[in-house]
């Protein structure tokens, strides 16, 4: 009789339906392989992910030497995810294969062993949206970037060549470095963040970080601003004793190019925390993640 009830158990919970399973780990690391490098990258899934679905996805890109969970622990972007309601994903870098193997990413004219042994990390990130569309509930027409300092000249690049995946960018102090024209598909609502007094990629251009050389961010806005149709002078839109806020005016349609710059802070996230020892300390103009998401959550792609 008890294995007859044994057998009987087994068998109704047998065909209970498996389809769609929930996620119990939510914030994990994971890789993959892309053209003979392994690639990692750091996800996290907002704690309502099983019960939600069409989820935006922020691409986080850190900087120059630093690292997924160093981006993650320092601008605030895991806990914006968790509240409003979007998965966010870390990936990292090429190590270089010096003593202290630092993470890049190839942006173009920089920067270090991504940019020297000619990394494609465009392909390495449309293959990890490919992925992670393909296995998590995202709309793959809310898929935005964001990236600080190299990170940042790495979103641009993205932008110029993943246009068709990407509804909408937000670099903090970096600038435009590719060695081709930059060529999107569409136009690319773009929120720049930067501090006048960055002296590791000045504003107004000229040699900061490892020496390389930086155009100035006004170019590279003014090239996005002719890209996305917009009138070539921007309008200041608010001056605060801390930041001025710029903007492009008569783009494409649902489309927009703001510039926050600060007058503090220095090479740094706003609103978040120094990066490493003697770092530059951020500006406490704003928090430049919550600003972020507010500008990303507008668009999405046609």
């Amino acid at each position: 009789m008890y294995a007859l009830l044994t057998l009987l158990t087994i068998g109704v919970f047998s065909c209970k339906r498996t389809d769609n399973p929930p996620i119990t780990n939510l914030h994990f690391y994971d890789s993959m392989q892309s053209d003979g490098y392994v690639r990692s990258y750091l996800l996290n899934l907002p704690p309502h992910y099983d019960d939600s679905s069409n989820f935006p996805l922020v691409i986080a890109l850190h900087g120059l030497a630093g690292s997924a969970s160093q981006m993650e622990q320092d601008y605030g972007l895991t806990a914006k995810s968790n509240n409003a309601g979007f998965i966010v994903v870390y990936p990292e870098g090429v190590r270089s294969d010096g003593i202290l193997g630092i993470r890049t990413w190839n942006a173009g004219t920089c920067c270090d062993f991504a940019m020297e042994h000619h990394v494609d990390d465009v392909r390495f990130i449309s293959q990890l949206i490919q992925r992670l569309t393909s296995t998590y509930k995202i709309n793959p027409k809310r898929i935005y970037v964001t990236g600080m300092s190299n990170g940042a000249m790495m979103t641009y690049r993205l932008a110029c060549e993943l246009s068709d995946q990407i509804a909408a960018i937000a670099p903090v102090s970096g600038t435009l470095l590719t060695k081709q024209p930059c060529t999107p598909a569409r136009a690319v609502p773009v929120l720049h963040i930067h501090s006048a007094v960055d002296t590791k990629v000045p504003y107004g251009g000229g040699y900061g970080l490892a020496n390389y050389y930086f155009p100035p961010v006004d170019s590279t806005l003014h090239v996005w601003a002719g890209i996305d149709g917009c009138n070539a002078t921007p309008q200041l839109v608010t001056e605060a004793n801390l930041y001025m806020q710029t903007q492009y005016i008569n783009c494409s349609p649902n489309t927009t190019i703001q510039l926050y710059l600060t007058n503090d802070g220095g090479h740094s996230w706003p609103g978040g925390l120094p990066a490493r020892p003697n770092a530059d300390a951020p500006s406490s103009a704003f928090n430049a993640t919550d600003l972020i998401w507010n500008f990303l959550s507008n668009y999405e792609l046609p």
